[in-house]
Parts: C-alpha cells; sequence; structure tokens
C-alpha cells in the first residue's frame, strides 16, 4: 500500500490596512523608533481597523488567497485547523465564523490556543489527520487582533512595542509524493512558566464579576511577559527543536534551504541563526514589518518568502516557533 503524506499547495496572508511606525507610538508612551529598533528588530506592524477587520475577517481573506493559489475550491476543505490567542468571542472560536464566512457549514472545525507556536501546531494536527486518510484537504490558519490588548503606555512600552495584528493560512492536501512532503513535526510545551508571558483575565476561576473598576485598574486584561526569561528559553529551545526535525530526517543544518522562525524578536532570531551557523541567505525575517503577530507570524513569513521566490521546489525547509505557554514545535519540509 502506497503511503499518503501531506503538502503545502497553497499560502495566503492578510495585514490590516493600518500601518502602525515606531514614531507613531511615541503619541502614547516614551519611546522611539531607535529604542525599539534596538530592541526588536521592528520598524512598524499593522493595526486592525474596529468594524472592518475581525480575527475571523483577516482569517477569510487569508484563506481565500491560499485556497485560488492552490487551485483548490473551498467546497473541496474537509477540515479547518485554526489557530489563534485572540478570537472574537469568548466562545465559540474563530474557525466557526470562519467556516461560516467561507460557506463550508458542516465540516469539522477546530480552534487551538498554542500562541507563537499555533501555526506549526496546526500543521501537525492537519498532516495527522491526512496521514491517517480521514481527510484529503485541510486549511490551516493562524490569525490574530493583538493591538486591543496591550497597554499602550509608558509603562507598558517592554511589551506593546513588539505586537501587531495579521492573518496567514496554507493549504493541505493529501499526496504519494515522498519527494514533495511534510517530513516531520515536532512538539513542545512546559507548563512552568506559564505566567512568564500570559493575559491573566478574563478567566473563569475568579471570585465574582470578571470586569469591574478593580479588575481593569489591575492590568490583568494587558499582556504581561517576563522579556528576560523568554528570551533564555526561546534561543535553547528554538535550536533544540530545529535540531530534532533535521536528526529525525538524516539531515545537517547546512542542508537547510531556508529556516522560516517565528518573528519573534530580531534579536532571537539572530542568536539561533549563529547557534545553527546559518548564513544570512537561509533565514527568512520580515519582523520588520509587521512585528509579532504570534500564530500568524509563520504563515505570513512563509507566504512572503514564496512570493520572492526564497522557497522553491525541491527546497528543505524549516519551520520552528517558540512561545506563550511554554510551547515550543518546527516542522521540516521537502517543498
Amino acid at each position: 500500500m502506497i503511503p499518503t503524506y501531506s503538502k503545502i499547495s497553497g499560502l495566503g496572508f492578510y495585514v490590516p490596512d493600518n500601518v502602525v511606525t515606531n514614531d507613531d507610538l511615541t503619541q502614547y508612551m516614551d519611546t522611539n523608533d531607535a529604542w525599539i529598533q534596538e530592541r526588536t528588530g521592528i520598524k512598524q506592524r499593522r493595526y486592525f481597523t474596529y468594524g472592518k477587520d475581525t480575527n475571523a475577517s483577516m482569517a477569510t481573506a487569508a484563506s481565500r488567497m491560499a485556497l485560488d493559489r492552490a487551485g483548490v475550491e473551498a467546497s473541496s476543505v474537509d477540515l479547518i485547523v485554526y489557530a489563534t490567542i485572540t478570537p472574537d468571542y469568548y466562545f465559540p472560536g474563530s474557525a466557526f465564523l470562519m467556516q461560516r464566512e467561507l460557506g463550508l457549514e458542516g465540516i469539522a472545525v477546530i480552534d487551538i490556543r498554542q500562541q507563537c507556536s499555533g501555526f506549526v501546531y496546526a500543521l501537525s494536527i492537519a498532516d495527522q489527520f491526512i496521514k491517517s486518510g480521514m481527510y484529503n484537504t485541510v486549511l490551516v490558519v493562524g490569525s490574530e487582533i493583538q493591538s486591543s490588548l496591550l497597554n499602550k503606555s509608558t509603562e507598558g512600552r517592554g511589551v506593546a512595542v513588539i505586537f501587531g495584528d495579521g492573518a496567514g493560512a496554507a493549504v493541505l492536501q493529501a499526496t504519494t509524493d515522498p519527494d514533495h512532503r511534510i517530513l516531520s513535526t515536532h512538539l513542545h510545551a512546559d507548563g512552568r512558566f506559564a505566567e512568564d508571558l500570559y493575559v491573566r483575565d478574563p478567566g473563569s476561576s475568579r471570585d465574582g464579576r470578571w470586569l469591574t473598576e478593580a479588575t481593569i485598574a489591575e492590568g490583568n486584561y494587558n499582556v504581561t511577559m517576563n522579556g528576560s526569561a523568554v528570551f533564555k528559553h526561546a534561543v535553547v529551545r528554538f535550536a533544540e527543536v530545529i535540531n530534532e526535525s533535521l536528526t529525525a530526517n538524516g539531515y545537517q543544518p547546512e542542508d537547510l534551504s531556508l529556516l522560516v522562525p517565528h518573528q519573534a524578536n530580531i534579536r532571537i532570531s539572530n542568536y539561533v541563526q549563529q547557534q545553527m551557523n546559518l548564513p544570512e541567505e537561509k533565514v527568512f525575517n520580515n519582523i520588520q514589518l509587521y512585528g509579532n503577530t504570534t500564530a500568524a507570524s509563520i504563515p505570513i513569513a512563509l507566504t512572503e518568502a514564496f512570493e520572492q521566490g526564497r522557497v522553491k521546489p525541491g527546497d528543505l525547509v524549516c519551520l520552528a516557533a517558540f512561545g506563550s505557554g511554554f510551547t515550543w514545535a518546527s516542522a521540516l519540509i521537502r517543498w
């Protein structure tokens, strides 16, 4: 019996029209362009437009682009795996809303919350469903609206300057071609560090009402991050999970055609590049333009890399992420 694999047959992304430069942020906080670029590498990011963009509408736009590029009708999709930590509603998940916008009532949808590793986790889930033979075409999505969760003041600038909004999508399809497929995925998590990067509220395990003047004043609805802890863990786990994917498939770092890391911070990407002894042309970064878009980061970057001709048939491509949870993951793909 010929084994079934999965391949990425189409990519797409959407970012809001609203460009927010580092200089724009000086309206809200004591900061400057040089300070932000030195610490993050970010020059600008996108913020959603209220009344126009939603988490699901951005995901829908990215998905339609991916489907069009794959030459696949939406009606052929068997499953949606949707990664986000910023859903439109507390429940149900945004996958249901995107399903509705695409007119795909009746197919299965899965919402996952794996933060910055969300897209790679979603890709792995889709890969397993296809390899099992249960589904033939799966839409994998990462979408985030984070600008509404940020403390855009001098007090919150260490976090607020980093994050942006956007969505990315990939169409996965079944294939029997062993030379062009997802080779393997590798997933990890460590909940001991959950509070080093988190948003505490709204949470169900609270006494009384979630939203009061007191809880708002406490700032628990904003992103809280222990930046030094995140950096120290990220640089270790990135290298580990990249090497894990390479070793599992009998490759060395020099065999890579392109590494597409989660766009967390340019300093993390540069550190990992040095650790892996990879030349600059083998690592794709676009954090300069979009900031950290969490689950959307890798599909946006992968789509742009493809558009720029940096991902070609036969290339060995690695996707790698680290994020809140802590969670980290990788996928190795023979394009």
